[in-house]
């Protein structure tokens, strides 16, 4: 058993020390993949991906009492948050209101790093969807090694399946996604 299953375990159960000792542990490791996802992206994206952090964390329900059942149901919980924080602001940039198409420059609000335009990120989230009524694994899969950063290895552990598995899975998902994308006629590089 993980040290963070122990502590959201230890949550459940009424134990307010759990929580203080978890937020150290998930915040590094999160701040870490996020980092490393970064890492990839144009230079200076390291406040973008805390933000994207903190914002995940937030609505992971930061100290409450947690409704995860272990380490695995944590990051699935925390790259579902991450994938609707980054759909969100994607929606949020392409709203008339928000001017659309325009770039816009506020410097109250930080921008949240998108590992892909807009549109292609709406695409994906649609495409995600569907294929999550056909093979919700697979979709769980993607948003580990997508929107988390973890690597097809860490995503297989965190899945509980063999790295095998994993890559048969990433490339079924790879496939459908792309061949649902082009079939809606939607933009994706």
């Amino acid at each position: 058993m993980s040290e963070i299953t122990r502590m959201v375990q230890a949550m459940q159960t009424g134990n307010g020390r759990a929580a203080e000792e978890l937020l150290p542990q998930v915040y590094e490791e999160l701040r870490r993949l996020a980092a490393q996802k970064m890492a990839r992206e144009a230079p200076g994206q390291t406040l973008q991906a805390t933000a994207l952090v903190h914002e995940a964390w937030l609505r992971l329900g930061g100290g409450e009492r947690p409704q995860w059942q272990n380490r695995a149901h944590f990051f699935a919980a925390a790259a579902e948050a991450m994938r609707r924080i980054l759909v969100e602001a994607a929606r949020r940039k392409k709203r008339l209101k928000h001017g659309g198409g325009l770039e816009r420059m506020e410097v109250e609000t930080v921008e949240l790093p998108a590992p892909m335009p807009d549109d292609d990120l709406l695409a994906l989230d649609e495409a995600l969807t569907q294929l999550a009524q056909i093979n919700p694994q697979a979709v769980e899969l993607v948003k580990l090694c997508f929107f988390v950063g973890l690597t097809q290895e860490q995503a297989a552990r965190e899945l509980g399946v063999s790295v095998s598995t994993a890559e048969r899975l990433w490339a079924y998902a790879r496939a459908w996604l792309f061949r649902a994308i082009r079939k809606g006629s939607l933009p994706m590089a």
